[in-house]
């Protein structure tokens, strides 16, 4: 049995997983509204965010790594039989969910960096790219959110089921670390090493970011 003094979710998974939560609605809010300046820098923090969970996909503690909750289709189809999950964190489905809903959210903020309204924005890599690949950007930025917005909406249905249906605590875990019946196997891995591979994430974006070429000079 799982020992109740270690966390199912670590604090660096719990953090990621509530600031994008809060990033998601925000970049839809202020593209909606015009305010460009926030919708880019919402971008860059889901950048930053996404590319250090992947990391801490490999690199952090037991149950945040995809070695623990991915699995092969015969498992999954095993689970759709009934046959339960091997992982205490995320089942075989959520664990590909999850997959699924990183790779969309760093298509949807990655194609943004090329896309521009051509009045009072434009991405940072936006004059770097030929037409054709800013109107290929173009439609991924706007089909990516369609799909991450199925995804969300499949995500929240889903753990509704597993909270209220099911009388599984997977909220409870996200917020406080564990629940009953829902704690970990193994101790976190310390949590200073996440911030220092955010901040190492962040710098990398920051030195691409400077490569970016500037605006074409004017012609009077």
């Amino acid at each position: 049995m799982p020992d109740t003094n270690k966390p199912l979710w670590d604090l660096p998974t719990r953090l990621c997983h509530w600031l994008i939560v809060i990033c998601i609605p925000l970049s839809w809010w202020s593209a909606e509204n015009e305010n460009y300046e926030l919708h880019e820098w919402l971008g860059y923090t889901v950048i930053v965010l996404v590319v250090a969970r992947i990391a801490w996909g490999f690199l952090g503690s037991r149950h945040s790594r995809f070695a623990d909750f991915l699995v092969g289709p015969r498992a999954v189809t095993a689970y759709l039989r009934g046959r339960g999950s091997v992982s205490a964190g995320h089942n075989p489905l959520g664990g590909w969910s999850v997959m699924a809903l990183l790779s969309l959210l760093l298509l949807q903020a990655v194609s943004g960096l090329f896309n521009s309204d051509e009045v009072f924005f434009s991405g940072p890599f936006y004059y770097g790219a030929s037409v054709s690949v800013r109107d290929a950007m173009g439609l991924v930025h706007e089909w990516a959110f369609d799909l991450l917005l199925a995804l969300v909406c499949l995500h929240i249905l889903a753990v509704l089921y597993h909270q209220y249906g099911r009388k599984e605590p997977l909220l409870q875990a996200m917020v406080r670390g564990s629940a009953e019946g829902r704690s970990g196997k193994a101790a976190p891995v310390p949590a200073w090493r996440a911030l220092v591979l955010v901040l190492l994430v962040a710098l990398v974006l920051w030195g691409l970011l400077q490569l970016a070429p500037p605006p074409p000079s004017m012609m009077w």
